[in-house]
């Protein structure tokens, strides 16, 4: 992709980096890592170097998770999530589709960390009747909005933003990806995404940091039934599932493990270069029937299960395998929850 040299360059044999001893910074850098993965029983020990976060998409899945871990994690930094609409003094609206009011809510704030979640998050919708046109605005637009308020208004800021491994696409089919793939996006999402990526790299300053984050799919309690693992769990509960390609497989995590993920390279951002692309993945793909016939097990539900054509997607890729030892080697960051933990946490929701 543009830019890839300086979005991604790395030395596969160490995860990204080449061979150095373990000075202080990097032993700073293992220490906060391993503090920040073990959540909120840790988070005493994580540095605190921003001071002024700006969450955008904080009433989103993700969101309303991260800005509770912040709470504890950066407990004596200023948190604004604005809200689309409707705000106030306090929590002043932020519409990421209109440069002036973005530009507004980041000159009056003056961010010294940015963490961009907000966007449309399906793949399914961007595909939908008008979707491409809704995705492009709120992913591409916003993006280009939220880099010129940034660079104007708080040049020195860090951001942190959440791409996907969607940017990935027809890339999956020779195998195994890391931050050095060239990127193939097969659908709008991924394009829209991979844009904003580029968008975020040549707009945001050199004196910004930009960390570009790629998870996997992640799932849990209270997410849009929309998604893979919630729309079986409903369809279960129902006894009767119509499904796609089972064949399939796709690399899950839960979402305490994406967030713990953004909190190890939060702290170890002030070590990492201005420019870096993070994997954010188990490494380990799991085919979609495995997921049906555990969701079945664990609820103890019987059910009839039947190919729906509508949900077969004629460009699948068979199997998504995500090298994710970068951020491992340089965060220590590891997922430690299960598939079995994502399941009863969809059901118990």
């Amino acid at each position: 992709m543009a830019r890839q040299d300086q979005l991604g360059r790395h030395d596969s044999r160490n995860g990204g980096r080449r061979p150095r001893p373990p000075g202080p910074k990097r032993r700073q850098i293992l220490m906060t890592a391993r503090a920040s993965a073990a959540g909120t029983r840790r988070s005493d020990a994580s540095p605190e170097p921003f001071r002024r976060i700006l969450v955008t998409g904080g009433g989103g899945f993700v969101g309303r998770r991260l800005l509770a871990r912040l709470a504890s994690t950066h407990a004596s930094a200023q948190v604004l999530s604005p809200p689309h609409q409707g705000g106030d003094d306090e929590r002043p609206a932020m519409d990421l589709a209109c440069a002036d009011s973005v530009r507004a809510v980041v000159k009056g704030f003056r961010p010294d960390l940015v963490i961009h979640l907000a966007g449309q998050s399906s793949v399914g919708a961007g595909a939908a009747a008008g979707g491409a046109t809704a995705t492009w605005r709120s992913n591409g637009l916003g993006a280009l909005n939220l880099a010129e308020a940034i660079a104007n208004e708080a040049p020195s800021a860090t951001m942190l933003f959440s791409s996907s491994v969607e940017v990935y696409g027809s890339a999956f089919r020779a195998g195994p990806v890391d931050e050095t793939t060239t990127p193939l996006p097969l659908n709008t999402y991924g394009r829209s995404k991979l844009a904003a990526e580029q968008i975020l790299a040549d707009i945001l300053p050199g004196e910004a940091r930009l960390i570009i984050a790629r998870p996997s799919n992640h799932s849990g309690a209270g997410q849009d039934p929309r998604f893979v693992i919630p729309a079986f769990a409903a369809q279960v509960r129902q006894r009767e599932i119509l499904v796609g390609n089972l064949d399939a497989e796709r690399d899950f995590l839960h979402v305490e493990d994406v967030i713990d993920a953004y909190i190890a390279l939060l702290n170890a951002a002030p070590f990492l270069e201005r420019r870096e692309v993070f994997n954010v993945a188990s490494g380990r793909p799991i085919a979609i029937r495995r997921i049906l016939e555990r969701l079945m097990d664990i609820s103890r539900a019987d059910g009839t299960v039947t190919t729906d054509p509508a949900r077969l997607r004629p460009s699948d890729i068979p199997s998504t395998t995500i090298d994710a030892s970068r951020i491992s080697s340089r965060t220590d960051w590891s997922p430690s929850r299960t598939l079995d933990d994502i399941l009863t946490d969809v059901l118990g929701g």
